[in-house]
């Protein structure tokens, strides 16, 4: 699947991270053994199966997968790696950030009061990532948020996607959770922000502010058979959905805009490579930078 896309940069979700960043040299490897060079990976800590030491969930006890700042099992479960064909400048990380320290921030409502100054805001992680295209920097914003899911009356899942939604809307409107305020004029939003537009969960009307926010533009990837769901999931509920993102800043020239889910008709049958590794379908598009 990832040498069909041929990605410069590649952003994977939903992959286990390591403190040694193990995993990151070993699918290099492997990909390199494809034809395919990512010599620059980034596998940062992630905020999934890390312990609260709070019962966040209300089920009496403080050590289970949704007591973690995000939900895993174990540390690093389902985290987020890029790969890059380019060399990685700098990164600002904002995994650590308190949900609580958002500016009109929903935790309050769902949070347990001991645990306001604990949980993080992103249930997996954020990060700013520079990378040097021929030696222009080139910002990765990239992003997996909670799905707004698996929860009860309180929303208590959809107000946190909603409001790690707003983090990169604020961000890019000049608020910054430490240091400097965010000005560099290239850069894509990456990620899986895990509502649609249009149907199932999730506070949409947020979904919809940042895909129309003025620094953006969105290609709205197309599968071949033009569909924009991103996703396959069991019909008729939840059904196929776009819940994954590629954001161009609004000054780029974008080319193709693809979701890689092929209708069988392909030369090389793609089918069984996209579905094997993921209910989640690769986003890619093509920028003239």
């Amino acid at each position: 699947m990832i040498a069909a896309a041929q990605a410069d940069i590649l952003l994977l979700q939903g992959i286990d991270s390591d403190a040694g960043g193990a995993t990151a040299g070993a699918l290099a490897g492997v990909l390199a053994e494809r034809g395919l060079a990512y010599p620059h990976h980034l596998s940062l800590p992630v905020n999934s199966g890390v312990p609260t030491g709070h019962d966040i969930d209300g089920d009496g006890i403080s050590t289970g997968p949704r007591d973690a700042h995000g939900y895993g099992w174990f540390t690093g479960q389902g985290g987020m790696m890029l790969l890059s064909r380019f060399p990685v400048e700098a990164v600002r990380d904002f995994s650590s950030f308190l949900w609580a320290d958002l500016p009109d921030s929903s935790a309050a409502l769902v949070t347990p009061d001991e645990a306001l100054d604990v949980l993080r805001l992103h249930s997996v992680a954020a990060w700013d990532v520079a990378v040097l295209v021929n030696g222009r920097p080139f910002h990765i914003l990239a992003s997996h948020a909670s799905t707004p899911v698996f929860d009860g009356p309180e929303d208590r899942n959809g107000l946190r996607n909603a409001d790690e939604l707003r983090f990169w809307s604020l961000y890019l409107d000049g608020w910054s959770p430490n240091g400097a305020a965010f000005s560099s004029p290239d850069f894509a939003l990456m990620g899986t922000l895990n509502v649609d537009p249009e149907r199932g969960e999730g506070q949409r009307e947020t979904l919809r502010n940042l895909l129309a926010h003025r620094a953006l533009q969105d290609p709205r990837p197309t599968r071949a058979d033009g569909g924009t769901a991103t996703a396959d999931w069991t019909d008729p509920v939840p059904g196929d959905l776009r819940v994954d993102y590629i954001l161009p800043s609004a000054n780029l020239a974008v080319g193709a805009a693809r979701v890689l889910w092929p209708d069988g008709t392909e030369p090389d049958d793609l089918g069984e490579a996209v579905e094997t590794p993921s209910d989640h379908r690769l986003v890619f598009v093509d920028i003239d930078f």
